[in-house]
């Protein structure tokens, strides 16, 4: 009786120590995989580019001065161009494609179109490669000219409906080019012009440099290539490349163009897109570390309530245990999650793609969100002060750069998706064609800190609205960098100690009838 007694409280230890176990083992790795995305793979990653850059100096000390490397690398290029041969038959069929082209370059491959076409084309590169690339032009023989101005064979030029269909304007490989690109476009431009180097060839090496891995920009930048040499604006060529660069940077570059500043401006934007990287990227910092913590906390409470709980559910079941309570609510819910976990995940996918749509269709619903979230207790000085910082921080760059109060306006609506600071620039607008002042829009409105209107109001009275502008940008960047530091600050004891208060509250609920069958068995 006492070994059966023994092993009856054997066993209940544990059942008992069981799921605080799997708790302990369920944090435990996290903390280690969060470790390890945060600072092992980062520490890893430094070493093991170290570790190549040292390589690459031994093997250039190894293979002596810098006319041997030199050789070394013309001989790597021989060997590549070799790589590319082919057959006679192939051959003699792009000279019959040629020898066609050249026919309709003399009858009707001079007319031009109005508007560009995109036009395939069949050339072989300077390293003896024979390969197909896609550009825009108004002619075949505009586009003739142009590849044989950069050096290629050209065999054959051909357009049609579905070419221009899949390779236009609105096709959905003309996406928008990262900030890192951009940055690296911007400040490499400017040095190529400072040097001396001529618009058309700085462009052109840039498009080597980021397009080697990347067909969609490579070919951008070869039909920026192109309309400049037909003469055309720089601004007009990157307008021409649809969503591929910001409105903003257009209007900007044609400001510029205007004024004879284009290397200042190239230099103002690649500061101002890298202060707005930052402060996007603190944005994402404080929404993602609660977002992934409130996640793993819902897995491991769900973990809890559909793998651990069920098993102390049988036991209450042989045992005869009357159960209520918080502990009979609780069986419920795991009973529930388990038997309509699909039907669980297919409704909160709708919930989520209805509220998607709706956000990004629906003005109204937009709005409403928009204007919710901003007067959330939590979250609403983080928002505004991020809308705040990239207004004012545009706002200041347009000024400075001489572009026109209202043309500024127009694209600072283009540029914000919030509604209420749309509605903010609608009214600035109206109020310039009253003859009022820019401030008497943000007079009075609950959006706008009144430190900020004071600053603009300042400004303008002085004549220093540009500069005005970029000091409440600064003071509002730093102010969202401390918020975003003091909530992460608070919300990740806030999340610990939730997700430790409710998942003892479940062990806790779960087991409190065992202690009623230890009782019994005693």
């Amino acid at each position: 009786m006492n070994n059966a007694s023994a092993s009856t409280q054997n066993n209940f230890m544990s059942i008992i120590l069981f799921p605080i176990t799997l708790f302990y083992l369920i944090v435990k790795g996290f903390i280690y995989g969060l470790k390890y995305l945060t600072v092992d793979f980062f520490m890893s990653l430094i070493k093991h580019t170290r570790i190549k850059s040292e390589e690459v100096i031994k093997g250039i000390q190894y293979h002596g001065d810098k006319e041997e490397v030199i050789a070394k690398r013309e001989e790597k290029k021989a060997i590549r161009q070799s790589r590319y041969k082919y057959s006679v038959k192939y051959l003699q069929k792009l000279e019959n494609e040629r020898e066609q082209l050249n026919q309709e370059l003399r009858t009707t491959g001079a007319v031009r179109s109005e508007q560009a076409i995109m036009y395939k084309v069949t050339v072989r590169g300077k390293d003896g490669r024979i390969g197909t690339e896609i550009l825009p032009g108004l002619s075949k023989s505009d586009i003739n000219a142009f590849l044989v101005n950069e050096g290629y064979e050209v065999y054959q030029i051909k357009t049609s409906r579905f070419i221009n269909l899949v390779y236009g304007k609105s096709n959905f490989t003309n996406t928008q080019m990262r900030v890192k690109d951009l940055l690296f476009w911007l400040t490499q431009l400017s040095t190529y012009l400072k040097a001396g180097i001529t618009l058309t060839n700085s462009v052109r090496i840039l498009g080597e440099q980021l397009g080697k891995k990347n067909r969609s920009r490579k070919r951008a930048f070869q039909s920026i290539v192109y309309h400049l040499t037909l003469g055309e604006d720089f601004s007009v060529a990157l307008e021409k490349q649809g969503k591929m660069f910001p409105g903003l940077l257009i209007n900007m570059i044609k400001a510029a163009e205007a004024s004879g500043t284009l290397e200042e401006t190239l230099d103002d934007m690649a500061d101002y897109y890298t202060e707005i990287d930052k402060t996007r990227k603190q944005m994402i910092s404080a929404i993602m570390y609660p977002a992934i913590i409130s996640v793993f906390a819902t897995g491991v409470i769900i973990f809890i309530l559909v793998y651990v709980i069920p098993k102390f559910t049988e036991i209450y079941r042989q045992s005869d245990l009357e159960i209520k309570g918080l502990t009979k609510g609780i069986l419920n819910v795991s009973d529930f999650l388990k038997n309509n976990y699909l039907i669980i995940i297919l409704v909160i996918l709708l919930i989520v793609f209805a509220f998607s749509y709706c956000y990004k269709k629906i003005r109204v619903f937009r709005t409403k969100v928009q204007i919710f979230l901003m007067k959330f207790p939590v979250v609403k000085n983080l928002i505004i002060y991020n809308e705040l910082t990239i207004f004012t921080k545009t706002f200041a760059s347009l000024l400075k750069n001489n572009v026109f109060i209202t043309d500024s306006i127009d694209i600072l609506t283009k540029i914000t998706n919030n509604e209420i600071y749309k509605d903010i620039m609608y009214k600035t607008i109206d109020n310039i064609s009253k003859g009022e002042n820019i401030s008497e829009s943000f007079k009075n409105h609950w959006a706008v800190p009144e430190v900020a209107y004071h600053m603009i109001v300042t400004g303008e009275s002085t004549g220093e609205l540009a500069s005005m502008m970029q000091k409440v940008s600064e003071y509002y960047q730093e102010q969202h960098r401390n918020l975003v530091t003091n909530l992460k600050n608070f919300i990740e004891p806030v999340l610990i100690c939730s997700l430790a208060l409710v998942v003892g509250l479940i062990i806790v609920s779960v087991l409190s009838p065992m202690f009623s069958l230890y009782d019994a068995i005693e």
